[in-house]
């Protein structure tokens, strides 16, 4: 790997062309051509918080395979820069790239609490458990600043709701105090994603996401406290993490987490071009060989977007992996599980709330 040709601190190692702007990026090219005439830095790796202000932030789930019926992202685009992340994609429909600008270019729904209490004071709003970070992680180094995921915490805790959580960042630990509120009502469930043990795995697949180390340790102070986590060990990618499954299982049990789950990687739209380019540069030795064992895995592509195939794949690869699983479960989980969450606290808390008017 030349060190000179790999963009430091980030995931993706350029943009691609946007597949519903494409006349917007040949003007993009002509102006950066323009600054390399003129010797003007055109490009710099910084991110750039935008606010955008959605009229609603729960979003109901179509996929059937997903396990979440509503989700909510108190941001788009992530910072944390997984090169493998099915949400790149979706930057594409605010006009960016799935690309670099999927990791600089953030969008800030500044808005979510309120527009999330709007929903939850609704007398035709039943309970559901809503998922925050169904697309682009809640605890990304923009919570930092904004606090948008801990003002949506306190307005769960406040309405009595169920919510769940999907992030790789320790972060969520400075907002123990109302998981551990919510956690005592039987609100609360979090979803820690562990995807490898190899700190240098670790920093090419996620290069701004936190280490292994206090993602485990995480998962113990959660744990300590009645917080109830699953692991998830996802993705799972072929020659890059697959060997691992066992010895993650194992820590995340000892860590005190009551489940694990899995995905097994595809690479869905622009994200094909993506990985291709950043595991040549990054992985040389190894780039065809992963691919290919990737393509075993859905039938003879990078992608497969048949619903229940699409997350576990086909094929011997696929089945290797699917029964590691399996067997990690029946070793270090068999007398665990997640607990499910009350739904039905919401909808007393409500009705109370209605008879005082």
């Amino acid at each position: 790997m030349n060190p000179k040709s790999v963009i430091k601190g980030r995931g993706a190692q350029g943009n691609v062309p946007n597949r519903f702007f494409e006349l917007r990026h040949d003007i993009r090219d002509d102006f950066l051509e323009f600054c390399r005439k003129e010797g003007e830095a055109a490009d710099k790796n910084t991110t750039r918080y935008l606010e955008v202000f959605p009229k609603t932030i729960v979003n109901k789930v179509e996929s059937p395979d997903v396990g979440m019926r509503y989700s909510m992202n108190p941001y788009q685009g992530c910072e944390h820069g997984c090169i493998y992340c099915y949400a790149r994609n979706s930057h594409e429909y605010w006009g960016y790239s799935a690309g670099l600008d999927f990791e600089r270019r953030i969008l800030v729904k500044k808005d979510a609490p309120k527009l999330l209490e709007q929903l939850l004071k609704k007398k035709s709003w039943k309970a559901h458990t809503i998922v925050m970070s169904g697309n682009t992680d809640c605890y990304q180094p923009a919570e930092k600043k904004f606090k948008i995921t801990r003002q949506c915490l306190e307005v769960f805790l406040k309405y009595k709701h169920p919510v769940a959580i999907i992030t790789k960042n320790s972060r969520i630990l400075e907002d123990i105090d109302l998981l551990k509120a919510l956690a005592k009502d039987n609100l609360i469930g979090v979803n820690m994603s562990i995807t490898s043990h190899s700190e240098e795995t670790r920093r090419i697949l996620e290069p701004r996401t936190a280490t292994t180390v206090k993602r485990l340790q995480t998962v113990m102070r959660l744990s300590e406290n009645n917080i109830p986590v699953n692991v998830m060990i996802a993705p799972i990618i072929p020659s890059i993490n697959s060997h691992e499954i066992l010895p993650l299982a194992k820590a995340a049990s000892d860590s005190g987490a009551l489940s694990i789950g899995h995905t097994i990687v595809r690479l869905n739209g622009a994200i094909g071009q993506i990985f291709t380019d950043w595991i040549k540069k990054t992985m040389p030795d190894r780039a065809e060989k992963v691919l290919h064992q990737i393509k075993d895995c859905h039938g003879g592509t990078l992608n497969d977007s048949r619903y229940s195939k699409r997350m576990r794949g086909e094929g011997k690869i696929a089945e290797q992996i699917n029964n590691m699983i399996k067997l990690a479960r029946l070793k270090y989980f068999k007398n665990k599980k997640m607990p499910k969450l009350n739904h039905a606290l919401h909808e007393s808390f409500k009705d109370g709330q209605l008879k005082l008017f």
